[in-house]
């Protein structure tokens, strides 16, 4: 069998359901319950070889427990990315003793849900940890663009990495009349080298059924702006559920014409290799 490169989706959650045992700190918009198993399921359906899996803040908050639980059942199939709490007078060494985990690829901010300013240390520390260790840090930054420039700006030895195609994105449809609005103000970013963006959740943005042709147009500004050698595909799943299913995020990009077999090998996998260090069965 000829080798290729694998298909990582950038962003994946996965989750027990709420009870009163392990109760949510808010409530998500998705399923009830969508477990490592099920998680692992929605892919190998589509043959995708791997996802990065972030810890659902919204469920979990700074916990990482579920996510490390199911770690330890599909090692080779799933990277680690959490939150972290800037608030904390010991970041700095939460995200060492972090990164230093096995299956470990990264650290996330989040800029859109925190009421923080270029004045909160706590961010400072978080990046430079992140730059100690080697890891990049994920900011969702929606919203908060201009705090992520100015933080970006700060530190050029920080592989860093804006969430969702720096936009905000629906839970539920219909999309938002304007949703590339800020288009220009997130392509501007690329001009920090040390900057990378995901293309997550870009279909809960299209105006048109699948396969969503008017999302290539505005991707096509990020593209030229980033270069594919620091764009990464993913679904968001399962925050897209009520605008998607998963082979929908998945086949939009794998069918499309408007990609060289290059640039989606680059896009769907190959640039996130490189950033994160990390490939499916790795471990």
């Amino acid at each position: 069998m000829p080798n290729r490169t694998p298909i990582i989706d950038c962003q994946v959650h996965a989750y027990e359901r709420n009870t009163p045992e392990k109760p949510w700190r808010s409530f998500l918009t998705g399923p009830d319950e969508v477990t490592g198993d099920d998680m692992v399921q929605a892919m190998d359906a589509v043959s995708v070889d791997g996802a990065l899996l972030i810890s659902p803040f919204t469920i979990y908050g700074y916990d990482p427990s579920y996510v490390l639980s199911v770690y330890d059942r599909y090692p080779d199939r799933f990277g680690l990315i959490k939150p972290f709490d800037p608030r904390s007078e010991t970041v700095a060494d939460e995200v060492a003793e972090w990164t230093a985990r096995p299956g470990v690829v990264g650290a996330r901010v989040m800029l859109s849900y925190e009421s923080l300013t270029a004045d909160d240390r706590g961010v400072d520390r978080i990046l430079e940890a992140g730059a100690r260790a080697g890891a990049p840090v994920n900011v969702l930054c929606s919203g908060n663009l201009p705090l992520f420039r100015e933080f970006a700006r700060r530190h050029p030895n920080t592989q860093l990495v804006i969430d969702h195609v720096g936009l905000a994105q629906p839970f539920d449809p219909p999309p938002p009349a304007e949703p590339w609005a800020a288009l220009d103000e997130v392509a501007s970013l690329a001009e920090f080298e040390h900057v990378a963006i995901k293309i997550s959740g870009a279909c809960t943005l299209s105006h048109e059924p699948f396969p969503y042709p008017d999302i290539w147009e505005p991707l096509g500004k990020l593209f030229a702006a980033f270069g594919f050698e620091r764009c990464m595909w993913g679904t968001d799943w399962t925050r897209a559920v009520n605008l998607l299913n998963y082979e929908q995020g998945v086949e939009a990009f794998r069918l499309t014409d408007q990609l060289s077999e290059s640039e989606r090998a680059a896009l769907m996998g190959g640039t996130l290799q490189r950033i994160y260090g990390w490939s499916p069965g790795a471990a």
